[in-house]
Parts: structure tokens; C-alpha cells; sequence
């Protein structure tokens, strides 16, 4: 497995987009025939959701240039490639690689998983299934690392994903062996507001007690606020908080006080006063530790930059890897000496440039940071990583030459 050849384009027509794309492909193909790479057999296409009413036309046209390709892919409100984004106009993104067969397994609702020993897996997911959050930890369990990555398909319309055909609903992507070296991490995009506290009583997604004290006291603490008589105030405090929440045996915060991979950012819906309790977008259970935060643009961006360092200094170092540990939303497979070959970047459709300060930010941070490597992705409905459904983060995935030359 020589590398990644990547080609994205802009154009009203898809198919337009599709001749573009396939045409920066073409002048690249050339080169990776000529380094005896073995020919292209996992395709990874990202579209925004301007063409998801001709997903099923998109497909048929990728599986006839280029034949024997087997695809995955999603829709998204918005699509990346190396230091590009494109937001709210009518893209797609292409990534070939000539992975020997063997090494992966496309899945979906109606191709499972048998006899393939999974390691690990890219995964897109269609925001609407039932019971989405238990899907995606039966997924992992599936795989031998328990380590997934990907995102929720977004879309202003309908949703689809891709998996060697066209899917609403349910799960699908690719799964890989323990050969296909890799390195995953998740990128962090709130900051805590004050201390994490325990859940000490709860009932369904209803926060009463937070070590023993009212839950809405802990809150208003947090923000300043002694209560809630000046309503205006209050509303436009309450509308920009969020809740961090980290299982009880994880851990909440990594250096700096910065959320750890393992916490997971969720809405805050609701207060009730006469309970003095408040409510978070997610079932609880007593134990869980709670952060009340808030986005914060300057703490991305540093935590971009860190990952980025980390995957880049874990790679130059020919590090030993290790399987993904518990407690750490962080993997490694194979073995990560050599080179990044590809990347593939899933961030919140709430980032990106718009929310980074300018056109394509976010992207030429991850290109200025990790290099000019081959990349794809696209802006999700929500962020998987491991086994953990994830809001306001970015996950980025590096191909490394390892052992799976």
C-alpha cells in the first residue's frame, strides 16, 4: 500500500464535479501505477448534502469509472479535503487506495460482518436509528481493538450513506484488520466552566443532585448567576452552556484542564426549579462526572494543533503501538514507523471555518499541522470514536505505512 490519491471539486451539476474530481485522480493514478502499489480497491467518497437527492446516481457513476472499487461514504452539510472546506455549496470528495483485499470488509444493515476479524472500523451512521448510541457499542464490540471512528450522516434534507451500495438508517463503512496500520485521535471543542462534579441522583436525563448539592445551585455557580430573577440574563447564559459528561470510571480532564477524549459535550435543555435540578440531552446514571462548559474557539484550536502533534511526533518516532487503551479515546494499530499514506478528518457540523474565524480554518490548521498529507472527510451530525457518540469535536485518522506495506 504505496498511498492515497485524493480529488475534490465544486459544481453545481455532480456530474461536473464528479469529471473534476476524477480528472485530479487521473494525473495522480499514473504515479501510484508506476510505484507497483497493485490496483485501487477501497474508495471512500464524501458528498454534501446539495447531492444527496442523487446518491443512488453518484454511486452508480463511482462503481462505473472505476470498476471493482468498493465504496464508502456519507453525506454531509459540508465536505473536506487537504486545507479546504466546503460549506453550504455543492461538493464532493474521493479518496483510492489500493489496500489489498483482505485487509478490509465493506458492512451494512444488509451485509454484515461474519468470519472477517475486524480490528478496527470506519463507521457512518444515519442520526435518525433507533437506539443509535447501543448500535455503535455493539459495533465496537465487534471489533478487535473495540476502536471505531467516524460520524453521523448531516443533511439539511435527506440522509444517506454509502457502503457498496445506497442506506438510510442503521450503521455501515469498512472494517479493517489488524494489519491496516492506523493512528486515531479526538480533538476537543469546550472548555469546562468550573469544577467536574459526581452525579449523586438522577433520574432518566434529569440531573436533581451533583456531589450531594442541588444540581441547579452547582450550575448557577458556574455561571455567575445567583439565581434566575433576572430572566434575561439567565436565558442568554443558559443557551450558550453545555454539559460534559465522562462515564464514572473515565477520566473527565487531560493537561491543562481541557476535557480528556472521554468526555462526551451534550445540550443543556432545561432547568427546573422547583427540583432545583437541570436536564442534559443524554440518559445518566448515578457516578457519571458533569462539567458545565461552554465552546470555546481559542481551546479548539490549541487542541487541534495537539493532536495533530501528537499523531506527527508518534509517527517520526516509529513508536511501538499499543491497542487502544481503556480510558482513552485514542488508537494505534499496526505499527505506526514510516510515513502517513492518507487521513481521514469527521468534524462537528457546528466547526469548521465558520467556526474557526475564516474560510476553510479548521482544515488548513490540520494541513499546516500535520502536513500536506492526502485527506478526506466531511462535517457530521455527531463524532464516533471508540465506542462514544461525541458533539462539537473533530476525529482525526491517520494511514500509516507500518506493516501493512
Amino acid at each position: 500500500m504505496q498511498g492515497f490519491l485524493v480529488g475534490h471539486a465544486t459544481h453545481p451539476d455532480w456530474r461536473a464535479a464528479l469529471a473534476l474530481a476524477a480528472a485530479q485522480l487521473q494525473s495522480t493514478g499514473a504515479a501510484h501505477e508506476a510505484s507497483a502499489a497493485g490496483p485501487l480497491t477501497l474508495g471512500i467518497v464524501y458528498f454534501s448534502d446539495h447531492y444527496a437527492a442523487h446518491a443512488q446516481a453518484l454511486y452508480e457513476a463511482l462503481r462505473q469509472q472505476w470498476p471493482g472499487v468498493s465504496w464508502v461514504g456519507s453525506v454531509g452539510v459540508g465536505v473536506a479535503a487537504s486545507g479546504v472546506e466546503y460549506f453550504d455549496e455543492p461538493a464532493l470528495v474521493l479518496m483510492l487506495t489500493s489496500l489489498p483485499r483482505g485487509r478490509f470488509e465493506v458492512f451494512s444493515g444488509a451485509r454484515k460482518l461474519q468470519s472477517f476479524e475486524a480490528f478496527s472500523a470506519l463507521v457512518h451512521a444515519d442520526p435518525g436509528t433507533p437506539d443509535l448510541a447501543e448500535l455503535i457499542v455493539e459495533m465496537s464490540d465487534r471489533t478487535a481493538s473495540g476502536y471505531l471512528f467516524g460520524g453521523l450522516a448531516s443533511s439539511r434534507g435527506a440522509t444517506a450513506h454509502i457502503a457498496d451500495g445506497v442506506w438510510q438508517g442503521g450503521l455501515s463503512g469498512v472494517a479493517f484488520t489488524r494489519d491496516v496500520a492506523l493512528i486515531s485521535r479526538v480533538t476537543q471543542g469546550s472548555q469546562p466552566l468550573g469544577p467536574t462534579r459526581t452525579i449523586t441522583a438522577c433520574e432518566r436525563n434529569v440531573v436533581t443532585q451533583l456531589d450531594g448539592q442541588p444540581a441547579l445551585q452547582a450550575l448557577l455557580s458556574d455561571l455567575g448567576l445567583q439565581d434566575l430573577e433576572d430572566p434575561r440574563q439567565a436565558v442568554s447564559r443558559l443557551r450558550a452552556t453545555l454539559v460534559g459528561l465522562t462515564d464514572e470510571h473515565d477520566t473527565a480532564l487531560a493537561r491543562g484542564g481541557q476535557f480528556g477524549p472521554d468526555t462526551r459535550v451534550r445540550h443543556l435543555i432545561g432547568v427546573d426549579p422547583a427540583q432545583q435540578a437541570v436536564a442534559v440531552s443524554e440518559l445518566l446514571q448515578p457516578g457519571m462526572k458533569l462539567a458545565f462548559c461552554q465552546r470555546d474557539v481559542a481551546a479548539a484550536r490549541r487542541d487541534l494543533v495537539r493532536i495533530c502533534s501528537e499523531i506527527r511526533d508518534e509517527v517520526e518516532s516509529h513508536a511501538e503501538s499499543a491497542v487502544p487503551g481503556a480510558g482513552a479515546a485514542a488508537a494505534t494499530t499496526g505499527d505506526a514507523a514510516g510515513q502517513i499514506l492518507g487521513a481521514i478528518y469527521v468534524s462537528c457540523s457546528g466547526r469548521g471555518g465558520p467556526h474557526f474565524g475564516g474560510p476553510s480554518a479548521e482544515l488548513k490548521i490540520v494541513q499546516h499541522a500535520l502536513g500536506d498529507v492526502p485527506l478526506v472527510g466531511f462535517f457530521a451530525g455527531g463524532e464516533i470514536a471508540r465506542h462514544h457518540l461525541y458533539g462539537y469535536t473533530g476525529v482525526l485518522t491517520v494511514f500509516t505505512a507500518g506493516h501493512a506495506a
